[in-house]
């Protein structure tokens, strides 16, 4: 893992201090998980001074997290644990666990999101190159060749960097208009 327990809740103290999602009665849980099964970590008179109601939750969270570094190790150990089964979603966002699930991925080098609807990686200048094509085409033909002089010679230009198969079409197109 790298870093100590302690170590780590130190880093995670102000995260948990914030989280909204550990209520009252998730901070209970926690005390009384470590009290009734660990009373060497958290004595009973301790356990009744966190537990105490007229102080609010932030308030108790952050002087039971003070206390447990002041422990050593085993008991932040410990606390994780409690927090693990009784709050999986606020354990597996702690910035540590991410910090260590992202470094454990050897897929993940950084944390880049894919988009989930790419249709080309091209770029927009090649969008607007497209899409002016397709408007200059579509003028062409809106503006057939009675209407704007030089036309059938326009498209027999713009034949010259295509395919094979759109030349054959383009250069057909300005024969059969000269032919008229």
């Amino acid at each position: 893992m790298g870093d100590s327990f302690r170590e780590q809740l130190i880093e995670d103290c102000a995260f948990l201090k914030a989280d909204w999602r550990l209520d009252t009665e998730l901070v209970d849980k926690l005390i009384l998980q470590l009290n009734r099964i660990y009373p060497q970590i958290l004595t009973d008179k301790e356990a009744t001074k966190f537990r105490n109601v007229d102080v609010p939750t932030s308030v108790r969270l952050g002087e039971l997290l003070t206390h447990l570094q002041g422990k050593g190790d085993d008991a932040c150990r410990e606390f994780y644990r409690a927090l693990h089964l009784h709050v999986e979603e606020v354990y597996y966002s702690l910035p540590t666990r991410l910090r260590l699930r992202d470094s454990l991925d050897p897929l993940t080098h950084s944390r880049v999101y894919r988009q989930r609807h790419v249709l080309n990686d091209r770029g927009p200048l090649f969008f607007l190159g497209c899409f002016s094509l397709a408007v200059g085409m579509g003028l062409l033909y809106y503006y057939s060749e009675s209407k704007v002089t030089g036309g059938s010679r326009a498209l027999g230009m713009a034949a010259l960097g295509l395919k094979k198969k759109a030349q054959e079409v383009l250069i057909w197109y300005t024969e059969e208009s000269l032919v008229k």
